[in-house]
């Protein structure tokens, strides 16, 4: 009888739960390499958004992976916070800037203005002195008889003080230009000095203006005057009455920004 060939017991399987632990460190070694990887990259925003993805994936967002937490802050939690929350304010835009240069013009020039008007009325000066603030400059308007004799362009000694005043009153606005403008009436004019009203226009605003250049804050480069002679009128040459608002000299503050669109006009004073 054939003898029953007899197997021999299996042996049981190596227990394989090591396994589990091992690939767990080798995920963790791959992870820590990366990120050593991360850090030596000049990039910290990647290095920050590497760790916090790794520090999720493997710790639930918590643990050593953790980046904000191995960066030191000398900011209070709730100044943090602030930071991240703060909403951030837009840069203003060339139109904006201009409208608030404009605005600052407006009331530095409306300053000006009250202050001139205030020496008009304090002086007792409302008729032969006005002021007017309009889109693109503020004119003082000055009467001839307040400052000339008739058919000269010499200053009255009383008008020094007037033009005096007027120059303390500028020499806080320096950044303006300045235009000092002679004016006539249409009556013709011809002597051996002023052959016509041209010649003598220009040499009242020149006189004026070299009053107000006495005061040596104010910079010359900055001024220029103008003879218009008879042809700017303001008023009616066919009265008297016209004539006499026609021969003038203005000094103008012209405003540095000007708009298209009509501002609020002050009117003359007195008026």
């Amino acid at each position: 009888m054939s003898k029953k060939t007899r197997h021999e017991p299996h042996e049981e399987h190596a227990d394989e739960s090591w396994l589990l632990p091992y690939a767990d460190l080798l995920t963790l070694l791959l992870a820590l390499f990366l990120v050593l990887y991360a850090m030596s990259a000049t990039d910290a925003r990647k290095f920050q958004e590497m760790s916090e993805a790794f520090s999720i994936a493997l710790t639930g967002g918590t643990g050593v992976l953790d980046y904000s937490k191995t960066q030191p802050s000398d900011d209070p939690p709730d100044l943090k916070d602030h930071k991240a929350t703060a909403p951030t304010t837009p840069a203003s835009t060339p139109d904006q800037r201009r409208a608030e240069l404009m605005r600052q013009e407006q009331e530095e020039l409306e300053k000006l203005k009250k202050q001139i008007d205030n020496y008009i009325k304090n002086n007792g000066l409302t008729s032969e002195l006005s002021t007017k603030l309009n889109h693109s400059q503020l004119v003082l308007t000055i009467r001839d008889n307040a400052l000339f004799p008739s058919g000269e362009a010499v200053v009255k000694p009383e008008a020094r003080k007037l033009a005096e005043a007027i120059s303390q009153m500028l020499q806080k606005f320096p950044d303006y230009e300045i235009i000092v403008s002679g004016h006539t009436d249409n009556v013709p004019i011809s002597n051996s000095k002023y052959p016509s009203n041209w010649d003598l226009s220009s040499d009242r605003a020149l006189q004026f203006m070299k009053i107000l250049l006495a005061n040596s804050s104010l910079d010359p480069k900055r001024f220029m005057p103008i003879g218009y002679g008879e042809y700017h009128p303001i008023a009616d040459n066919a009265t008297a009455a016209g004539r006499a608002k026609n021969r003038r000299v203005e000094v103008s503050i012209i405003r540095k920004y000007q708009d298209s669109a009509t501002f609020t006009s002050v009117d003359e004073a007195g008026n």
